[in-house]
C-alpha cells in the first residue's frame, strides 16, 4: 500500500498519460506527478474545469477518461436550475484542462439526485454512463446504481436509465448509500463493479458482478470486500477506481480514511491488486 504525498483529496481518480500520473478529485482539482512513481511528488494544478453557469455547489468526484483522442471528465454538481445534484460530462484536448461542459446541463434525470458518474464502453462499442441514483431522491430512501447509453459524442443519453442494484443488496453493507462506481471487465468475461457503502467497521469497497457479463444482467454482491478497516486493521476508506501503473501493474486508488482522524486527512492511497479466479484481490 502506498500513502500518497497529496495532503488531502477526496474521490481520487487517476489518469496515466504520456508517462505522467494525473490525480483528479472533488473540487475539480488535479495533481500531476512526473516522477514515474506513485510515491513521488505531486504538483497541484488547481481547478482544471470551467464552472458551468448553473453549477451551484458539490463539484464532486471527477473522473477523466481518454476516448477517441480527447479527454472527458465525468463529474457531479448541484444545479441552481433544479436544485438537484446531477452528472455531467466535460471535455478537453489536454488532461490538464480546461474541461468545458459539452452537455446541456445534467445528463441524468432532472428530478433525481445523481452523483459519481463513470464511463463504460461495452463489447459492441456502445458508450454508457454508470452512476449513482442517490438515496436522497429514491422512493424508499435506498440508493441505487443506474446506467444509461450515451450518444457517440457523449453529449446526451440515448436510452432511459436502467437500475442495476440497490444499496441494501450487499450482505456486508448496513447503510442506504451507493457510492463510487467503477467498472472492470475480467479476463474470464465477467463484468464486475467496485463500489462503496458503509459497513459496521466504516466506509468500504465491495464487488458486484453481472451474471451475463453485461450491464443489463442480474447483479449479485460478493460477500468479501476489496477494502475495509477490517482488512487494513487501521483506517477505513472508499470511492475506489482501478488503473494500470507505468509498470503495468493493476492498482486501486481510493481515499482513506473517509473522514479526518486526528491529524490524518482523507488522502489518496494506492493498493496493488490482481485478477484471480474472476475477482479482484490484493497483490502485496
Amino acid at each position: 500500500m502506498i500513502l500518497s504525498k497529496i495532503d488531502r483529496l477526496r474521490d481520487p481518480a487517476i489518469l496515466v498519460e504520456n508517462g505522467v500520473y494525473y490525480a483528479y478529485g472533488t473540487g475539480w482539482v488535479c495533481y500531476k506527478n512526473t516522477s514515474g512513481s506513485l510515491d513521488g511528488e505531486w504538483e497541484s494544478l488547481g481547478m482544471v474545469a470551467t464552472v458551468p453557469k448553473n453549477a451551484q455547489t458539490n463539484y464532486w468526484a471527477p473522473e477523466v477518461h481518454k476516448y477517441n483522442g480527447e479527454f472527458y471528465m465525468f463529474t457531479t454538481y448541484k444545479s441552481s436550475e433544479n436544485g438537484h445534484r446531477g452528472c455531467t460530462i466535460m471535455k478537453s484536448s489536454s488532461p490538464e484542462g480546461p474541461f468545458i461542459e459539452i452537455s446541456n446541463g445534467h445528463l441524468t434525470p432532472c428530478d433525481w439526485d445523481a452523483i459519481d458518474a463513470t464511463f463504460y464502453v461495452d463489447e459492441e462499442g456502445q458508450p454508457w454512463m454508470v452512476f449513482v441514483h442517490e438515496w436522497t431522491s429514491t422512493d424508499d430512501g435506498i440508493g441505487r446504481m443506474a446506467a444509461a447509453k450515451l450518444s457517440s459524442d457523449l453529449t446526451c443519453f440515448i436510452s432511459e436509465p436502467i437500475e442495476l442494484f440497490r444499496a441494501d443488496d450487499a450482505p456486508w453493507a448496513n447503510y442506504c448509500v451507493t457510492d463510487g462506481c467503477w467498472m472492470y471487465k475480467c479476463q474470464t468475461g465477467e463484468l464486475i463493479m467496485i463500489w462503496s457503502n458503509f459497513a459496521p467497521d466504516g466506509y468500504s469497497i465491495g464487488i458486484a458482478r453481472s451474471d451475463n457479463g453485461r450491464l443489463d444482467g442480474k447483479w449479485t454482491q460478493d460477500a468479501n470486500r476489496l477494502f475495509s478497516k477490517e482488512i487494513t486493521g487501521n483506517y477505513d476508506g472508499g470511492h475506489g477506481m482501478i488503473f494500470k501503473t507505468l509498470e503495468d501493474r493493476l492498482c486501486l486508488s481510493l481515499h482513506s480514511p473517509n473522514a479526518p482522524e486526528g491529524e490524518r486527512q482523507e488522502k489518496p492511497i494506492f493498493v496493488f491488486i490482481k485478477e484471480q479466479n474472476g475477482t479482484l484481490v490484493w497483490d502485496e
